[in-house]
Protein backbone atom coordinates (compact mmCIF):
# COMPACT_ATOMS: atom_id res chain seq x y z
CA UNK A 1 0.00 0.00 0.00
CA UNK A 2 1.47 3.04 -0.80
CA UNK A 3 1.86 5.99 2.02
CA UNK A 4 -0.58 9.07 2.12
CA UNK A 5 1.36 11.92 1.39
CA UNK A 6 0.47 15.38 2.25
CA UNK A 7 2.09 18.41 0.03
CA UNK A 8 1.80 20.75 2.31
CA UNK A 9 3.40 18.47 5.04
CA UNK A 10 6.43 17.93 2.78
CA UNK A 11 6.41 21.18 2.18
CA UNK A 12 6.97 22.68 5.27
CA UNK A 13 9.09 20.05 6.48
CA UNK A 14 11.50 21.22 3.39
CA UNK A 15 11.17 24.70 3.32
CA UNK A 16 12.13 24.91 7.28
CA UNK A 17 15.03 22.81 7.45
CA UNK A 18 17.70 25.63 6.06
CA UNK A 19 15.58 28.20 8.31
CA UNK A 20 16.02 25.62 11.33
CA UNK A 21 19.97 25.14 10.41
CA UNK A 22 20.31 28.50 9.96
CA UNK A 23 18.63 29.24 13.52
CA UNK A 24 21.00 26.36 14.72
CA UNK A 25 24.36 27.84 13.51
CA UNK A 26 23.45 30.98 15.35
CA UNK A 27 22.77 29.42 18.49
CA UNK A 28 26.05 26.99 18.72
CA UNK A 29 28.60 29.72 17.04
CA UNK A 30 27.63 32.10 19.52
CA UNK A 31 28.92 34.56 20.31
CA UNK A 32 31.04 34.54 16.88
CA UNK A 33 27.12 34.92 15.17
CA UNK A 34 26.22 37.74 17.60
CA UNK A 35 26.33 41.19 16.84
CA UNK A 36 30.04 42.35 16.68
CA UNK A 37 31.28 38.53 16.00
CA UNK A 38 33.29 38.10 12.86
CA UNK A 39 30.76 35.98 11.71
CA UNK A 40 27.74 37.97 12.33
CA UNK A 41 27.45 39.26 8.48
CA UNK A 42 25.64 35.36 8.58
CA UNK A 43 23.69 36.22 10.79
CA UNK A 44 22.39 39.77 10.62
CA UNK A 45 18.62 39.84 11.17
CA UNK A 46 19.67 38.35 14.58
CA UNK A 47 20.82 41.65 15.60
CA UNK A 48 17.28 42.94 16.66
CA UNK A 49 16.31 39.44 17.62
CA UNK A 50 19.27 38.67 20.04
CA UNK A 51 17.64 41.91 21.85
CA UNK A 52 13.64 41.15 21.42
CA UNK A 53 14.54 37.59 23.05
CA UNK A 54 17.41 37.11 25.95
CA UNK A 55 17.87 33.84 25.07
CA UNK A 56 19.01 34.66 21.96
CA UNK A 57 21.20 37.33 23.67
CA UNK A 58 24.31 38.44 25.33
CA UNK A 59 22.64 37.74 28.60
CA UNK A 60 21.80 33.80 28.15
CA UNK A 61 25.57 33.61 26.81
CA UNK A 62 27.02 35.24 29.94
CA UNK A 63 24.95 33.43 32.49
CA UNK A 64 26.14 30.33 30.43
CA UNK A 65 22.39 29.64 30.22
CA UNK A 66 22.40 25.74 28.20
CA UNK A 67 18.51 26.06 27.48
CA UNK A 68 19.70 28.13 23.67
CA UNK A 69 21.98 25.02 22.82
CA UNK A 70 20.02 22.32 24.55
CA UNK A 71 16.59 23.31 22.11
CA UNK A 72 19.31 23.95 19.07
CA UNK A 73 20.52 20.08 19.44
CA UNK A 74 16.56 19.23 19.33
CA UNK A 75 16.01 21.78 17.03
CA UNK A 76 18.76 18.74 14.54
CA UNK A 77 17.15 16.00 16.07
CA UNK A 78 13.78 17.18 14.96
CA UNK A 79 14.49 18.52 11.88
CA UNK A 80 16.44 15.09 10.45
CA UNK A 81 13.43 13.19 11.39
CA UNK A 82 11.37 15.98 9.51
CA UNK A 83 14.07 15.11 6.58
CA UNK A 84 14.05 11.41 7.10
CA UNK A 85 9.92 11.30 6.67
CA UNK A 86 10.03 13.40 3.25
CA UNK A 87 12.42 10.57 2.05
CA UNK A 88 10.63 7.63 3.85
CA UNK A 89 7.28 8.68 2.50
CA UNK A 90 8.36 10.00 -0.43
CA UNK A 91 11.40 7.59 -1.55
CA UNK A 92 11.22 4.58 0.28
CA UNK A 93 7.12 4.37 0.08
CA UNK A 94 7.83 3.32 4.10
CA UNK A 95 4.24 2.76 5.29
CA UNK A 96 5.51 4.06 8.73
CA UNK A 97 6.88 7.06 7.29
CA UNK A 98 3.60 9.07 9.57
CA UNK A 99 4.70 7.86 12.49
CA UNK A 100 8.39 9.45 11.84
CA UNK A 101 6.58 12.47 10.61
CA UNK A 102 4.04 12.45 13.77
CA UNK A 103 6.75 12.13 16.01
CA UNK A 104 8.65 15.06 14.22
CA UNK A 105 5.99 17.26 14.34
CA UNK A 106 5.10 15.67 18.21
CA UNK A 107 9.34 17.14 19.15
CA UNK A 108 8.34 20.67 17.94
CA UNK A 109 5.07 21.54 18.91
CA UNK A 110 6.63 20.12 22.39
CA UNK A 111 9.60 22.09 22.28
CA UNK A 112 8.07 25.10 21.63
CA UNK A 113 4.85 24.56 24.25
CA UNK A 114 8.19 24.26 26.43
CA UNK A 115 9.66 27.55 24.99
CA UNK A 116 6.56 29.65 25.69
CA UNK A 117 5.86 27.33 29.35
CA UNK A 118 9.43 29.01 30.18
CA UNK A 119 8.66 32.04 30.16
CA UNK A 120 5.06 31.75 31.67
CA UNK A 121 6.68 30.40 34.54
CA UNK A 122 9.62 32.69 34.29
CA UNK A 123 7.65 35.89 34.50
CA UNK A 124 8.82 36.62 30.93
CA UNK A 125 12.70 36.70 31.92
CA UNK A 126 13.62 36.74 28.28
CA UNK A 127 10.88 38.74 26.26
CA UNK A 128 9.22 40.57 29.17
CA UNK A 129 11.25 44.00 28.26
CA UNK A 130 9.28 43.98 24.96
CA UNK A 131 6.75 46.42 24.11
CA UNK A 132 3.50 44.51 23.41
CA UNK A 133 3.73 45.74 19.62
CA UNK A 134 7.36 44.18 19.18
CA UNK A 135 6.20 41.16 21.35
CA UNK A 136 3.87 40.14 18.82
CA UNK A 137 5.58 41.07 15.96
CA UNK A 138 8.71 39.32 16.79
CA UNK A 139 8.16 36.72 19.02
CA UNK A 140 4.26 35.17 19.36
CA UNK A 141 3.76 35.30 15.44
CA UNK A 142 7.00 33.75 14.08
CA UNK A 143 7.08 31.28 17.63
CA UNK A 144 3.03 30.52 17.24
CA UNK A 145 3.91 29.04 13.84
CA UNK A 146 5.99 26.59 15.58
CA UNK A 147 2.83 25.66 17.37
CA UNK A 148 0.09 25.92 14.90
CA UNK A 149 1.81 24.61 11.92
CA UNK A 150 2.92 21.33 13.56
CA UNK A 151 -0.01 20.87 15.75
CA UNK A 152 -2.29 20.77 12.63
CA UNK A 153 0.83 17.92 11.38
CA UNK A 154 0.29 15.85 14.18
CA UNK A 155 -3.38 15.64 13.80
CA UNK A 156 -3.59 15.12 9.89
CA UNK A 157 -0.54 12.04 10.32
CA UNK A 158 -2.38 11.22 13.42
CA UNK A 159 -5.90 10.53 11.69
CA UNK A 160 -3.98 8.82 8.82
CA UNK A 161 -2.00 6.73 10.88
CA UNK A 162 -5.56 6.09 13.01
CA UNK A 163 -7.06 5.39 10.06
CA UNK A 164 -4.43 2.64 8.77
CA UNK A 165 -5.00 1.01 12.21
CA UNK A 166 -8.26 0.89 11.74
CA UNK A 167 -8.34 -0.92 8.26
CA UNK A 168 -5.79 -3.68 9.33
CA UNK A 169 -7.99 -4.23 12.53
CA UNK A 170 -10.88 -4.78 9.99
CA UNK A 171 -8.52 -6.91 7.73
CA UNK A 172 -7.34 -9.11 10.74
CA UNK A 173 -10.97 -9.55 11.88
CA UNK A 174 -11.98 -10.79 8.42
CA UNK A 175 -8.78 -12.72 8.05
CA UNK A 176 -9.92 -14.86 11.57
CA UNK A 177 -13.53 -15.14 10.85
CA UNK A 178 -12.78 -16.85 7.62
CA UNK A 179 -14.33 -14.54 5.30
CA UNK A 180 -12.67 -13.36 2.25
CA UNK A 181 -10.48 -9.43 2.06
Amino acid sequence: MAVKTHTWITLWFLLTAPVIFWDVGYCLMRPRSMAGGDLHWIWKPYALYQEIDYVYGLKALEENNGFTNAQSFLNIVETLLNLSYVYLAHVSQWSAAPVVGFAAATMTFSKTVLYWAQEYYCGGCAIGHNTLADLVVYWIIPNGLWILVPSAIVWRLGKDIAGALVAVERSSKKAGSGKSL
